[in-house]
């Protein structure tokens, strides 16, 4: 880019259409983009490059307004600046745009528009020369020299106290003094119309003649200022502003306190504030009485600057601040959607309170509580739906919170007392209605301090939340408008009188189908963008994502998959890295194993042949043939499969049967396991039970012995008793893993069904189901993710309470396409579906169906 000393640009430019102002060369400005050319530019040009060239652009002034952009480019000024794009700043609200910051370099003549569409490109002239000053002799030496003597006696009229002037100063020694026009027209108060005639002045000569004026302008303002000021006894204390966009007088600001106090005095600009505020009347009529008792206060006393920062926060908290709400349905659901996938009982909550809040007005915010396993998007969702509404987000963590001051706030009586949470994250968003997020609520502690759970009883109740008290304020503050979302991986740890006041909205797991379209949606794009990559250096197909989510995770959410991921571009990283030096043999996809066909290990490979002979082509573009990941691929970087289809290795002997749990992680399948050995009829459980799933042993045993005539069960010397002589084993595997529970019930009696009869269970059968000592089969909970856990492990059929079909319409219908499902009201239907060809019984009772019509 620099040249002999001087600065060479590009002989090619994209252009950029700019209506905000002139930018100069040596000057910095911010611009915003928003039109359509523009926008296609900084995607272009300025995010996909990756070298110091493609940060220059053409910056053209004085074009047309954006709202009234058509689709023909406008008449283009001849004359323009080249940039530097140091800084690009994107935001999607109220709409998509950016702002860039750009540095002028110099000078350029528009000699030729290439194109138009996308951007604009042109072929332009380079105008500046800074060497003419360093050459010149006589008349223009003399001009600079006088320029530069007007520059130090306008900076000398302000106050060197402050460091952006004394910066100034220094910046007027150091600087060449052929770049002081641009740079002091870009800062001194001047119109677009006098920037622009600056711009248009190409000679040096004529450049200073021009700007000459524009600086006597400026210092004549300043001393008309200086005139008219009043006679101040503390005028050593006041300075000039030097605010952004030029140096030029304005209000005064003191070095001792804030510009809009006049008269110097704490208490007073306090008092304002408070009355500006625009609290209620208890609170206003608090913080005069404060007030009124500060001023009689002394401030060598410890409680002047505890009574000064109570009422400094009393001003800060948004009382009547608030934001309006968004509440255009359509791009709520556009939103929504594009930030999650699935999750659509979620989405329809929003929508509903969107619609009901259109309809009226003045409706308090909903308490919502997102329970689910860890990983699928609670905490990320509830930062969605505070864009979605356009509100502030703010999130409160309260796992492991164990007092109850945490929440309410300390009384200003101890020492450092401070307010709590919620009052501090007002104060932080600035406005009365906010989108909270209570974090991980089930985790909360309790202890010698008070019971937070407890605390936020107050302010989780629409009919109390209105007139929240926190110990530290001691007056009420309003949240009902404040929108709480909670979020917790169980419910069985939240107080019932929490759980009471919140909706609960249920968030299962993910099927591998969602996870697949989440991964390419969103995964993939965010760890290629963390590890500078782009998607013409690494695609990860959908069948290597399955592969990804059933070998290397089995989980309910999303993490593990996106560390999975990570890990993968890591691998890809290192080979771009080291790209050009590659040999064409050298990748990580099967290229490396030997008796791979050649075409399949450039399909996978780099093609760093053909990378290397082309010298001149730019770093920064992607290999011509991205890296496909296959499992071969996959297996080098990842190592070997985690998790295996081991159901069907794991039943092929009687006594082994497969059951449904639910975790606060999600769904588990749970192998039970069962052998039999002389004894006296004793009965061994291993595997960390509970007292519940105990029990549950204990009623098969019985159920089993009260029917074993009927199912033909015996013991190891065929007598109709199977406990006679005889004791058994019960064993659950992952005996690390704290059990309990009713619902596998079905599974000890299938298991010991399995082991009395010497029958094998069906290998693709799991189930769920709470027994009773008569038979029947009682209804669980967890069915989906259960459900999804057998899915996950590849298993056919699915026993489960009759009671609980009503909760098969919350699993995706592609999924029950693929499983078969048994309803059964009774342990004899549960055989009969656990076991290839049925469970012959001796003879057919007719006290089953007696018994299941009885309830």
């Amino acid at each position: 880019m620099s040249s002999g000393g001087g600065i060479q640009i590009p002989g090619r430019l994209p252009l950029l259409l700019t209506h905000e102002g002139v930018l100069l060369p040596g000057a910095t400005m911010r611009i915003s983009v928003d039109t359509a050319r523009n926008m296609q530019l900084v995607k272009s040009r300025l995010l996909k490059g990756t070298s110091l060239k493609s940060t220059i652009i053409g910056v053209i002034p004085n074009t047309k307004d954006p709202d009234h952009e058509s689709e023909d480019l406008p008449s283009l000024h001849s004359i323009g600046t080249a940039g530097l794009a140091v800084q690009v700043v994107g935001s999607n609200w109220p709409k998509p745009h950016y702002t860039l910051l750009i540095t002028g370099l110099c000078r350029f003549r528009v000699a030729q528009l290439l194109k138009e569409r996308p951007f604009a490109l042109a072929e332009v002239l380079q105008l500046d020369r800074m060497e003419q000053l360093n050459a010149a002799h006589g008349e223009l030496a003399e001009l600079g020299e006088r320029f530069y003597q007007a520059a130090v006696q306008l900076v000398g009229m302000l106050d060197m106290s402050v460091p952006v002037v004394a910066k100034l100063r220094r910046m007027l020694d150091s600087l060449p003094r052929e770049t002081l026009p641009d740079v002091l027209a870009s800062m001194i108060r001047t119109t677009n119309k006098e920037k622009l005639q600056v711009l248009d002045a190409v000679g040096l000569e004529e450049r200073f003649k021009k700007t000459l004026p524009l600086l006597f302008r400026q210092m004549e303002g300043l001393k008309l200022l200086q005139k008219t000021r009043k006679p101040r006894p503390d005028d050593d204390k006041k300075v000039l502003a030097v605010r952004k966009g030029g140096v030029f007088p304005v209000r005064q600001f003191s070095l001792d306190d804030e510009a809009e106090d006049d008269d110097g005095d704490d208490t007073t600009q306090l008092e304002r504030k408070v009355k500006g505020a625009n609290m209620p009347e208890p609170a206003l009529r608090v913080c005069l009485k404060e007030l009124k008792r500060l001023k009689k206060m002394p401030q060598s006393m410890p409680e002047y600057a505890l009574t000064r920062n109570y009422l400094e926060l009393m001003v800060e908290l948004p009382w009547s601040k608030s934001t309006t709400d968004c509440l255009d349905m359509g791009a709520a659901r556009l939103l929504l959607d594009s930030d999650h996938y699935a999750m659509e009982k979620l989405k329809r909550r929003v929508l509903e309170y969107l619609a009901v809040r259109t309809l009226r007005r003045a409706l308090k915010g909903p308490l919502l509580c997102f329970v689910g396993p860890p990983g699928v998007g609670k905490t990320s969702v509830g930062r969605s739906i505070a864009r979605t509404l356009g509100r502030e987000f703010h999130r409160i963590a309260l796992g492991g919170v164990c007092d109850q001051s945490d929440i309410r706030g300390h009384r200003r009586t101890y020492v450092g007392s401070m307010p709590g949470r919620i009052i501090n994250g007002l104060k932080t968003v600035g406005v009365n209605n906010p989108v909270f997020l209570l974090d991980e609520v089930d985790k909360l502690g309790k202890s010698l301090q008070g019971d937070p759970a407890a605390a936020l009883l107050e302010v989780l109740d629409p009919e109390q939340n209105h007139s929240f008290t926190d110990h530290y304020l001691n007056v009420a503050f309003d949240l009902s408008q404040v929108l709480f979302i909670a979020t917790a991986n169980t419910t069985a740890t939240i107080p019932p009188a929490l759980l009471d006041r919140m909706e609960v909205l249920q968030v299962p797991g993910y099927t591998q189908e969602e996870k697949v379209e989440i991964a390419h949606r969103h995964l993939i794009p965010h760890q290629l963008e963390q590890h500078g990559l782009t998607p013409q250096q690494l695609q990860i197909p959908p069948h290597t994502t399955q592969d990804i989510i059933s070998r290397y995770t089995r989980e309910a959410g999303v993490r593990s998959l996106e560390r999975k991921i990570g890990a993968i571009c890591r691998a890809v990283a290192v080979k771009v890295a080291e790209g050009h030096k590659m040999p064409k043999q050298e990748s990580i996809g099967p290229q490396q194993h030997a008796g791979q066909p050649e075409d399949e290990r450039e399909r996978v490979g780099y093609e760093a042949e053909r990378e290397s002979a082309d010298l001149s082509a730019p770093p920064e573009m992607p290999p011509e043939m991205p890296i496909l990941i296959d499992p071969t691929a996959l297996k080098d970087i990842l190592g070997p499969p985690l998790f295996d289809m081991e159901v069907s290795e794991r039943l092929t002997l009687p006594g082994v049967a497969v059951g449904l749990a639910w975790t606060p992680l999600g769904g588990e399948i749970m192998f039970v396991e069962a052998s039999r050995m002389e004894g006296d009829g004793q009965l061994t459980l291993t595997g960390q039970l509970g007292d519940v799933m105990k029990e549950s042993a204990h009623l098969a045993i019985s159920w089993l012995r009260s029917n074993a005539k009927l199912y033909q069960l015996t013991n190891l010397a065929g007598h109709p008793d199977p406990m006679e002589g005889t004791d058994i084993h019960l064993h659950f595997p992952a005996g690390a893993v704290l059990k309990d529970g009713p619902s596998a019930g079905v599974t000890i009696v299938t298991c010991l069904a399995s082991l009395f009869s010497g029958r094998l269970v069906r290998s693709d059968v799991a189930m769920t189901g709470e027994i009773t000592l008569r038979g029947l089969v009682l209804p669980v909970g967890g069915i989906k993710d259960k459900v999804l856990a057998a899915h996950r492990a590849g298993l056919k059929r699915v026993i489960i309470p009759t009671r609980n079909e009503k909760d098969l319409e919350e699993i995706p219908a592609h999924i029950r396409a693929e499983l078969d499902f048994v309803a059964a009201a009774s342990v004899d239907q549960v055989l009969n579906a656990a076991f290839s060809g049925g469970f012959p019984t001796a003879s057919s009772p007719l006290t089953q169906t007696h018994l299941a019509s009885k309830l």
